[in-house]
């Protein structure tokens, strides 16, 4: 393993400062830790609120993540009222989560870790404690004890397996005591801690004790088996994902939805296809921190009587398996809960298909990516466990306890709530014009993960990156899709269930618009305006539809419409006529949908101008002839003619989608809701 210290960067940092360097050290690095683990702590010496000088324990906080932790995220408590604890012989995690908050120096400091009394037990200035991948590739065998002295001599204890807690924190604050010379502590089924008088020293025998675990490993690992083949193309392979992807994420959603994240990386690939995969997948995780994320076990998908994947045998057997799955689980919690608790979500967090390749689940994009780092992560340990000795975790009663702990799972009150479209996925066509980006923006915000479709892919990648700078990582993705070529929206739509996993909202928003006579309208223009503001209104929909009734959730179409759809205008043949074939299709999708709870509601919209890419100067030019003025008076003549005087702007339009594309509206379908300032022709009747 390689340090990642800089002198340069690490000169004249002291204290908490130099903490949060040298945590994010760690953190970069997800051999080390992942997602949340770890910890870390730093004693200096500082004053009260009265002036008087104390020695303070700067700890990292509960839930914070050590890649991007802030000062902020780290608790300041009197080091003087916790040592005294040592002496105890037992203490309760309620007894000591209170006492540590009456030891907090700061009012209003983030909840400290769990683990703060053993960083506070342990002497020494700077403390780290990680979950190495591989330290717990030799803690999860059944004579760890016998393989860390053949790596470590002497200069490393071994503490039992303890949940985090007082009892742990005695026992490694006794070790460090009862053997001086000691380097490191390694905690079975848990990870390594190392110290320092310095965040340098500290960290540097934090790469040691790793590095030589990693020798360690390297002579014993078995040969690589033979690389397996892939019995399909990865196009293919993607193919079959996408198409049981929606019946998965329907299985699993029942109760809450899911976004699922498809991944077929090599490594995963390599261990699926492994003879005992299915075995060593069963056996637990490799350190009881990850089963928030991961639950106890995957779900092994076994598809008998093909050597290809099958996208309607694997959808079979995902309910039979996701059954038999569940029926596991609760007998798991039946068994080895403790009085008081209540059963989690029993479906599977990790989903391993041979021939296709794995799918996570998590509440959107980042959740389901954690799960999925943290299991390639648990696939290294496993093999590098099994190829030195054998695999072993937690018995299943002590995973139960520590999954519902209720320490471990303050962390879930930590998160912020959940949005109005948090876990549903959307899609948005013509997200590159005024109107569909507000669309994406105001959905986005409102927790939803948006994809958007344009033709124009280049304009709709630089919404989409905007919008994960504001909202976070992947919540949308920008594809291409001409919504008249049946060929490009089938891949379209193929491509989003490989991102998200399936499909809730889709608002049908792409649309173009010819002016002219109709004595004077070419057959091209009126083709083109059919083919995009029509077909291309079936074709999207045709797609949406197949993805609800195969997820079976429900589903959601918001169509984008216009008020010439009920009041036509002079010179708009081409578009009106399309236009209103698009809204009875509507109609008819309201109907056919309904047993299914799809809802299928239009918007109707008078004129948009801003950052509109229906109307062209070209455009604008023959509108203002259509109605008798000057093409500068246009916006101005398109806000007078309604009741209330006043202009429609792209985001007026997104309010109104978003009433349909929420639960605000879920008693409603086939409804048209005007955004066109009051024109009375435009009435819907």
């Amino acid at each position: 393993m390689k340090s990642r210290w800089s002198d340069k960067e690490a000169m004249g940092l002291e204290g908490l400062d130099v903490l949060v360097y040298t945590s994010r050290l760690i953190g970069m690095d997800t051999n080390l830790v992942v997602w949340g683990g770890g910890n870390s702590s730093v004693k200096v010496k500082g004053t009260d609120h009265t002036g008087r000088p104390i020695r303070i324990l700067w700890m990292k906080s509960s839930g914070s993540d050590m890649r991007t932790i802030t000062p902020k995220q780290f608790t300041p408590l009197r080091l003087d009222d916790l040592l005294p604890l040592m002496k105890r012989d037992a203490m309760t995690d309620d007894e000591m989560v209170a006492y540590q908050s009456r030891s907090i120096l700061e009012p209003g400091a983030p909840k400290p870790s769990i683990e703060t009394l053993l960083h506070a037990f342990l002497p020494p200035t700077h403390i780290y404690h990680t979950h190495a991948d591989a330290i717990c590739a030799l803690t999860d065998t059944p004579n760890s004890d016998e393989i860390i002295e053949k790596v470590y001599g002497k200069s490393v204890a071994v503490i039992p397996y303890f949940r985090p807690g007082f009892l742990l924190s005695k026992r490694t604050g006794e070790a460090y005591v009862k053997r001086p010379g000691l380097r490191a502590i390694i905690l079975d089924k848990h990870g390594l801690i190392t110290w320092g008088e310095s965040a340098k020293e500290a960290y540097l025998e934090t790469i040691r004790m790793i590095t030589l675990a990693e020798h360690y490993l390297g002579r014993r690992r078995r040969p690589r088996v033979r690389s397996v083949r892939p019995p399909v193309s990865k196009e293919t392979r993607h193919a079959v994902a996408s198409a049981i992807a929606p019946t998965l994420r329907g299985e699993i959603g029942r109760g809450k939805r899911m976004v699922l994240f498809y991944d077929d990386d090599p490594a995963v690939f390599q261990f699926i296809h492994d003879p005992k995969a299915k075995s060593l997948s069963q056996i637990g995780p490799f350190t009881p921190d990850h089963l928030m994320h991961t639950k106890p076990w995957p779900l092994f998908l076994e598809v008998k009587g093909s050597s290809r994947p099958d996208p309607e045998k694997i959808a079979a057997a995902l309910s039979k398996s996701l059954a038999q799955y569940r029926e596991r689980y609760v007998d798991y919690f039946n068994r080895h809960k403790t009085p008081g608790v209540t059963i989690l979500d029993p479906n599977p967090r990790v989903i391993l298909i041979p021939g296709v390749g794995m799918f996570t689940t998590g509440k959107d994009r980042r959740a389901s990516r954690i799960t999925r780092d943290i299991y390639k992560h648990t696939v290294q340990v496993i093999q590098n466990s099994a190829a030195v000795s054998s695999y072993v975790s937690l018995s299943p009663r002590e995973l139960c306890d520590f999954e519902y702990w209720p320490m471990e799972n303050f962390k879930l009150t930590l998160l912020p709530p959940e949005k109005e479209l948090s876990r549903r996925v959307a899609l948005v066509t013509g997200a590159a014009g005024g109107i569909g980006k507000a669309i994406a923006e105001r959905l986005a915000v409102e927790g939803a993960m948006v994809v958007l479709t344009d033709i124009d892919l280049e304009k709709t990648r630089t919404i989409a990156e905007a919008i994960n700078q504001k909202m976070g990582e992947m919540n949308s993705i920008a594809l291409k899709m001409d919504v008249a070529s049946e060929s490009s929206v089938r891949k379209a739509f193929e491509n989003a269930v490989l991102a998200y996993g399936g499909l809730d909202i889709l608002v049908s928003n792409a649309g173009i618009a010819k002016s002219s006579p109709v004595d004077r309208l070419s057959l091209s223009d009126w083709d083109r305006s059919i083919a995009v503001n029509a077909t291309g209104h079936f074709l999207v929909s045709r797609e949406a539809l197949r993805i609800f009734k195969a997820q079976g959730l429900g589903g959601n179409i918001v169509v984008v419409a216009t008020k010439n759809v009920l009041a036509p205008g002079k010179d708009f043949g081409a578009y009106s006529a399309s236009k209103a074939a698009q809204t009875q299709l509507s109609r008819i999708l309201a109907i056919e949908g309904a047993d299914d709870r799809i809802r299928v509601n239009m918007v109707n919209p008078d004129g948009v101008f801003q950052e509109s890419g229906l109307w062209s100067k070209e455009i604008r030019e023959e509108r203002a002839k259509a109605h008798g003025i000057p093409i500068e008076k246009l916006e101005d003549f398109y806000a007078r003619r309604n009741l209330l005087k006043t202009r429609i702007y792209p985001g007026d339009v997104a309010e109104a989608v978003l009433f349909f594309a929420s639960d605000r509206s879920a008693k409603t379908t086939g409804a048209i809701l005007p955004v066109d300032g009051g024109i009375r022709e435009a009435f819907p009747r």
